[in-house]
């Protein structure tokens, strides 16, 4: 078989990062679920023994797929990740069919409707649902993998052990996964000691134990050596705690950010709910490659531009105007090849939200997110603070993390994908969709670039926004514009 990639080492650690365990914990909430699902459209069903080989084959060489979360004891540690001695991969990869015609409308609604499912936290955490009976003899797969596992990268990445590069490469050499797990099984069990089973937990109890007073006394130290330089230096003091403000609030995906110049936000999106419905945009990649040359501006910034333009183009078509809006995109602090793990800072940036000419708008734009991201500094959001946030009652932090988000207006993140074609078990790959976290705001736009177009996935809190396919329509018209700037 032949990897879409090149190989990669594995980055996943025995516990949660503290970030982690917080996006575990929040994630009770069904409104701020933190984890990201895609729609994967195939031209053709793909071949159902192939593919079950194929993920034998990944399962067996990503043991995070066969691994479950323990929380710690008394949720002082973090929850460590252990082998699911009931695997069954079965209930991991599951068919089924759209009903007739089997439109895309009908996937999307599906497809939403699967995200809804919770997850069972006594399971690996993630699902992979092939669709069939798509129209035009299509077919399709819809993933999540919980944000806990990995980020929208990692996430990416772990996708290539199921892909391919030619429609005819034979699968994997078949492997017997139940020997694999039950190995994996048998090397995690307590170390026997006089075959004394007091002993054993005894033992398991001191490495606990030890784990949570090194985490605690860290987090401490760090702490208390920070604030040793305060009286010296009034301004770093202030500096930092607006720092660990706004990582708590980065961290569950609901930053805001301070010295906003206005409050912001739509007066029409105010009302939140649990419930999801998924659109999609598409755009040739050439064109917005062209067109961010000509304006001097990045991709991404033209992304951001089209989705705030048609933000503002849904309100002023309903004659509301709206000082500003209140958003968000994912910074990447990546700097390996490896799969899984989280390494991101989600960047909150306030952005005008009256009428202006297009140009203006991109030029704005761009100029913020590019100051937004010179003034960064590694990994705000994701830092000691989280484990501070998650020692606090969970409902705590989904009170605050719902306060935050009923000034949020939309969030973005924008993946780079394949520039080629990849295949899945003999069917080749036609698009790549993201459903990212909606987290209690009224909408995650998600781009995906693959194989020469340019890919948005809006998932939306109708509720919020109560026309979403209205909305969707003024995004892609923005994107026509900014493509003819």
């Amino acid at each position: 078989m032949v990897m879409a990639t090149q190989e990669r080492e594995l980055r996943f650690e025995h516990r949660m990062s503290d970030s982690e365990a917080l996006m575990w914990n929040i994630e009770k909430d069904p409104w701020l679920n933190p984890s990201g699902a895609a729609v994967t459209i195939l031209d053709r069903p793909l071949d159902r023994d192939n593919f079950m080989q194929t993920m034998r084959a990944a399962t067996a060489a990503m043991p995070r797929l066969f691994e479950r979360a323990v929380p710690g004891i008394g949720r002082l540690a973090t929850p460590v990740w252990v082998p699911d001695a009931e695997f069954d991969l079965d209930y991991h990869v599951r068919f089924v069919r759209l009903p007739k015609p089997g439109t895309e409308r009908q996937l999307f609604d599906m497809a939403a409707e699967l995200y809804q499912e919770p997850f069972d936290r006594t399971r690996p955490l993630w699902r992979n649902v092939i669709i069939e009976g798509l129209r035009g003899g299509k077919s399709a797969i819809y993933s999540i993998v919980h944000h806990a596992v990995a980020d929208g990268i990692g996430q990416m990445r772990m996708a290539e052990l199921s892909q391919q590069l030619a429609r005819d490469d034979p699968p994997p050499d078949d492997v017997d996964l139940d020997a694999v797990i039950a190995d994996a099984v048998a090397a995690h069990a307590p170390r026997q000691i006089g075959g004394d089973l007091a002993e054993n937990v005894f033992e398991s109890t001191v490495g606990s134990v030890a784990h949570i007073a090194r985490r605690q006394i860290g987090i401490a130290r760090r702490l208390a050596d920070e604030i040793l330089t305060w009286p010296t230096d009034p301004d770093r003091a202030a500096s930092t705690v607006e720092d660990l403000v706004n990582g708590v609030k980065a961290t569950v995906g609901v930053a805001l950010g301070s010295g906003d110049e206005v409050r912001g936000g739509s007066p029409l999106w105010a009302n939140r709910s649990r419930r999801r419905h998924f659109e999609a945009v598409r755009v040739p990649l050439d064109d917005l490659k062209a067109a961010s040359k000509r304006v001097d501006a990045t991709i991404n910034d033209l992304f951001v531009a089209a989705v705030v333009e048609g933000a503002v183009r849904y309100h002023s078509d309903r004659d509301v105007e709206v000082d500003a809006f209140n958003t968000s995109f994912v910074l990447s602090t990546r700097t390996d090849d490896a799969i899984g793990g989280n390494s991101f800072t989600p960047v909150p940036v306030q952005v005008a939200g009256e009428p202006m000419p297009l140009a203006d708008r991109v030029a704005g734009i761009s100029a913020r997110l590019a100051a937004k991201r010179e003034g960064m500094t590694g990994g705000a959001g994701l830092g000691a603070l989280s484990g501070v946030a998650k020692l606090l009652p969970t409902s705590v932090v989904t009170r605050a993390a719902r306060a935050r988000a009923a000034r949020f207006d939309f969030a973005t993140s924008n993946l780079r994908g394949a520039w080629f074609p990849l295949y899945i078990s003999g069917a080749l790959v036609l698009d790549v969709l993201s459903m990212g976290p909606v987290a209690g705001t009224p909408c995650n736009a998600t781009a995906m670039s693959y194989n020469g177009t340019f890919g948005v996935g809006l998932f939306i809190d109708p509720i919020a926004i109560e026309a979403p396919a209205d909305f969707r329509h003024a995004i892609g018209e923005s994107f026509d514009d900014i493509i003819a700037l």
